[in-house]
């Protein structure tokens, strides 16, 4: 029914209760963009945490179960609402302190204190910020960066020299990669 929030999902014919409060879809995104664990560990965690009862699920279900996962998460957007592949413009853990202020702010109240928000509201909330808060500011100057059609002005420029550490978003490295990389340092000394 339209305007009405999913707490379920049917998989082959059976509906599956599932976690739908912002911080569960969360810890799954941020599962997702760690390098240290592999494609299946992802899957599992995302199964394990969205559907409530994941241990009676029956594994030939888990296909069906993850790609429904997916959908939900991107808030049932049709595929050809979806872009194509891009340059990744924000980090939700790397962005959590200047993120949370901007929700907030749309939201009216801090959302990591309510008990529960659902993750389409949530993310309702997040896609109404606008440019003019630091996130939003942060955000239109790594899209121009990527762009490279329209270069920073110098404010920009200032704005970003200044505040490197919040805008550039590093490229996590597996505890494998920071070893290599640690021993490459050892030997080029």
């Amino acid at each position: 029914m339209i305007g009405e929030l999913p707490k379920s999902i049917t998989i082959n014919g059976e509906e599956w209760d599932i976690r739908t409060h912002f911080q569960d879809i969360l810890k799954i995104i941020v599962a997702f963009g760690d390098p240290n664990l592999d494609g299946a560990e992802k899957i599992y965690i995302c199964l394990h945490i969205l559907y409530e009862g994941f241990d009676e699920m029956p594994e030939s279900d888990y296909e069906t179960a993850f790609r429904e996962a997916l959908r939900f998460i991107d808030c049932d957007m049709p595929e050809s609402k979806k872009r194509g592949k891009s340059v990744r413009t924000m980090d939700w853990e790397h962005d959590e302190s200047i993120l949370f202020p901007a929700i907030n702010k749309i939201a009216g109240c801090e959302v990591r204190s309510l008990p529960y928000l659902h993750w389409w509201t949530f993310m309702g909330y997040f896609m109404e910020i606008s440019t003019d808060g630091v996130f939003g500011n942060v955000l239109r100057l790594r899209q121009k960066k990527r762009n490279k059609k329209t270069p920073l002005d110098k404010a920009e420029k200032e704005f970003w020299a200044a505040n490197r550490e919040l805008c550039e978003i590093r490229t996590k490295l597996s505890e494998e990669e920071k070893a290599t990389k640690e021993r490459l340092k050892q030997m080029l000394k």
